[in-house]
């Protein structure tokens, strides 16, 4: 490449000839000074050197060396400033050399650091030393193949190419895993690809494709054969509702089963045995019930023992007494019982009695209180005559407790006699107690009653209970 003088001199850096501290008009370009090479310039040619500097830094001037030798032709001042020892202009890019300012000419036709026209006439300038990475990488008109079609292509339309090559392998949108080449793409995702969505041919529904065995293992919809009758295809979430309703060939209990009947059959045969044996499924039936009210009873008499007071202490609430009270008046003998109560777990089985308007001595007058043994489940274990002391509370139902004076009698019963002995199944139906309990007049001058409602506690004294 053959450069002017006006090229290669506006970027010239001079080893130091002159002193740094001298002023721009002096300095002649110069920027540093050279340890070698120290010619004295005179004044004159200072200033020749001054305006040819400024000759060839004006943008529009483009003059020759020539040119420059035809205003200034005083050889002395030329030969000096051709001394000059100057660094390569392309120094900063890392080029070392530095000579006579005669020679950088001829080095720059050599430079590794000088750009020059692309050799593939690219229209760019490149460095020497990037020219082979350029015309092998990144000039548009090197000659390349590619890696995928290995056709050959211009660098600018590989450029191009390589986002539609159809021979380049890219991984599936439907992230199966798998590479495919872009011309096989759209079938692999339509045909292939075990992540594309497949609608079952049964149900309709929509399911990736590598889960759609698993869907069909189980989907209501797909056909399968009656295991009885065998030729019939159906639904395999209608195949029950089939089998207990429609095949004619599987065997059905009766519908009696439960009652007793052992019949089995297909569904023609069940049908008629129903109408012939309507008698007999009768005949099972009430012996079903009759079965079910021996439980019935079983299960109430269970109910009944857990409800049972095994304490010794019976608590007796009389509601509704005025009422009560009204019957017995008109009805003569008219009797009130107590729930049954236990002197413990395994004791004497109680029950209390009141006559609301009295019996024997306390007739018309007096409430009437008594206590009779019943026949209990133990009552072989324990010892005879009963001879526990028995008390009758009446409660003063009073709002300030401290003020309540309830009525209280109690006996040791007479082991002599019989109401005390063991009971048979038939026991006394008055029992022993008070006649003359509380009276009529009594009930009303205190608070006996509150709500109609009255509360009499029976209490057997539990140091007294004779263990077996």
């Amino acid at each position: 490449m053959v450069r002017s003088l006006s090229q290669w001199t506006k970027t010239l850096s001079f080893p130091a000839r002159i002193s740094p501290n001298k002023s721009s008009k002096e300095s002649v370009n110069i920027h540093q000074v050279s340890p070698t090479i120290s010619p004295t310039l005179s004044s004159t040619s200072l200033a020749k050197n001054n305006e040819i500097n400024a000759v060839m830094n004006n943008n529009n001037n483009h003059a020759s060396l020539s040119e420059v030798n035809q205003i200034y032709s005083d050889p002395e001042s030329e030969k000096a400033i051709m001394s000059s020892v100057v660094y390569c202009i392309h120094h900063k890019e890392g080029c070392k050399w530095s000579d006579e300012l005669r020679k950088l000419k001829g080095h720059l036709n050599t430079c590794k650091h000088d750009a020059i026209p692309c050799t593939s006439k690219c229209g760019a300038q490149i460095p020497r030393v990037l020219m082979e990475d350029h015309l092998k990488y990144t000039c548009p008109q090197r000659r390349t193949r590619c890696e995928f079609c290995n056709k050959e292509f211009t660098g600018h339309s590989l450029e191009n190419h390589l986002g539609n090559c159809g021979h380049e392998p890219l991984y599936c949108e439907n992230k199966c895993g798998v590479k495919v080449a872009r011309r096989h793409l759209s079938h692999h995702k339509a045909t292939d690809c075990v992540k594309r969505l497949i609608g079952c041919r049964y149900c309709g529904g929509e399911f990736v494709a590598d889960t759609l065995p698993a869907h069909h293992a189980k989907c209501g919809r797909v056909p399968v054969h009656c295991p009885k009758c065998d030729i019939s295809i159906i639904a395999r979430e209608e195949l029950e509702t089939h089998l207990k309703d429609e095949c004619t060939v599987s065997v059905h209990s009766c519908s009696f089963k439960e009652a007793g009947c052992r019949f089995k059959g297909p569904r023609f045969a069940l049908e008629k045995h129903l109408d012939e044996s309507s008698q007999q499924h009768l005949s099972l039936m009430c012996g079903v019930v009759s079965k079910q009210q021996h439980q019935i009873a079983s299960l109430k008499s269970a109910l009944s023992r857990l409800s049972l007071n095994y304490s010794g202490t019976l608590i007796w609430k009389i509601s509704d007494f005025a009422a009560k009270m009204a019957e017995a008046k008109s009805k003569e003998g008219m009797e009130l019982v107590s729930p049954p109560f236990y002197t413990s777990q395994y004791g004497y089985k109680l029950q209390a009695s009141l006559f609301p308007n009295g019996n024997g001595a306390g007739e018309d007058t007096h409430i009437s209180v008594y206590i009779k043994i019943l026949p209990g489940e133990y009552d072989a274990l324990l010892r005879w005559p009963f001879a526990h002391s028995v008390s009758f509370t009446l409660f003063d139902q009073s709002t300030c407790p401290e003020k309540a004076c309830n009525i209280v009698e109690s006996f040791i019963p007479d082991p002599t006699w019989k109401n005390f002995q063991r009971p048979s199944r038939e026991p006394d139906s008055l029992g022993f107690g008070f006649p003359k309990f509380v009276s009529h007049e009594m009930l009303k001058k205190r608070h006996f009653m509150k709500d109609d409602t009255m509360f009499i506690r029976v209490k057997v004294d539990p140091s007294k209970i004779v263990a077996v």
